[in-house]
């Protein structure tokens, strides 16, 4: 996933520049999980070997590669929630937790995109104090942010996601891990501003999916400001966080589908799903997470965020052209409001680098 789902989206909003999709789950990251501060640090996975041939992938194919995999990754879980009838988002969460469990274990094994992890040593005190307590958070965020699929419309939650800065500035104030300024508290007052205007101008404005929405929001927001209390200075890149984090999240995440969802989901994933989508959908999600880790490393921060905003553009247009979502004028103008906030907000964090 903010998404995402990219994955499984960072040390602090500074580091990662949007809130985007999971594989199963909306935010505005390029990806889900912490990143390195710094891009460079992942210049040597910006190319491909292709037949012996090495070739460098650039900027230009990148994020627009990235852009269509985060879009695609959103529109196809809504697809299958809505569309196909499937309304098991507990177990979609799982199926692709488990699909990034496998696949990340495959990619250590025959490729070098996860040589980082052979560096990467966890104690198990580590694990109890700091992996498996971000794990929870991410998979109340994945499950969450997919539920409310079932209760609103693709471009009202994107809308609803520019919040997700403002939230996590509003914990990190709370916590004193961040000094609150005039600057922030205007941007944060201009977020919010914007955000109400287009909930106050959602047309088919549903109680329930806001709420669930606002705690996916809650929860991610606290899962990337423990990310930074609890493992700082720990670089992953989002394979490696996806590597580390897939299988407990994916053992949470079952537990949660027996209680919640039960048995029913097995017994008819493959007649009413297929096995087609299933597959396509959660390979959609593990490689928007591979492209993740190309997309740091030729990308600046600023460049990213106005990556994230133009993908958040795409998805609310695309909704209202596949699903008939209607939006209005006052919507379009409150969220305008909320993503210049959000481009000023990762303008003065790059400068102040």
């Amino acid at each position: 996933m903010q998404g995402a789902h990219p994955f499984l989206e960072t040390e602090k909003l500074a580091d990662t520049p949007f809130l985007l999709p999971s594989p199963v789950m909306a935010s505005r990251h390029p990806f889900p999980f912490d990143t390195p501060s710094s891009p460079s640090k992942l210049k040597h996975v910006s190319s491909i070997n292709l037949g012996g041939t090495r070739i460098q992938l650039t900027s230009a194919v990148i994020i627009p590669f990235w852009i269509v995999l985060s879009s695609g990754v959103i529109i196809y879980n809504n697809y299958i929630f809505n569309n196909l009838n499937f309304r098991y988002p507990v177990f979609l969460v799982s199926w692709h937790l488990v699909f990034a469990t496998i696949g990340t274990r495959i990619l250590a094994r025959t490729t070098r995109l996860l040589d980082a992890t052979r560096d990467f040593k966890v104690s198990n005190d580590m694990y109890i104090r700091s992996i498996l307590p971000i794990a929870v958070l991410f998979c109340g965020s994945l499950v969450l942010s997919n539920k409310a699929y079932l209760y609103l419309s693709v471009s009202f939650i994107q809308m609803l996601k520019a919040f997700t800065p403002v939230t996590i500035l509003l914990i990190s104030f709370s916590l004193r891990t961040q000094t609150p300024s005039r600057r922030l508290l205007l941007i944060v007052v201009s977020i919010s501003l914007g955000v109400s205007m287009a909930s106050y101008g959602e047309l088919r404005f549903n109680a329930i999916g806001f709420g669930i929405q606002s705690l996916a929001i809650i929860f991610e927001a606290s899962r990337l400001v423990m990310i930074e209390i609890l493992l700082q200075g720990l670089k992953m890149d989002p394979l490696v966080s996806l590597h580390c984090y897939a299988p407990p999240c994916a053992v949470l995440t079952i537990i949660l589908l027996l209680f919640s969802e039960g048995v029913t989901p097995f017994n008819i994933a493959l007649t009413q799903v297929g096995f087609f989508h299933l597959m396509a959908n959660a390979m959609l999600a593990f490689t928007l997470n591979v492209a993740a880790v190309w997309l740091v490393g030729v990308g600046g921060g600023l460049v990213l965020t106005l990556a994230g905003v133009f993908k958040d553009i795409l998805l609310i247009t695309g909704s209202v052209l596949i699903f008939g979502s209607l939006i209005t004028s006052l919507q379009v103008v409150g969220y305008s409001i909320a993503l210049i906030g959000l481009i000023v907000y990762k303008s003065i964090t790059v400068k102040s680098k």
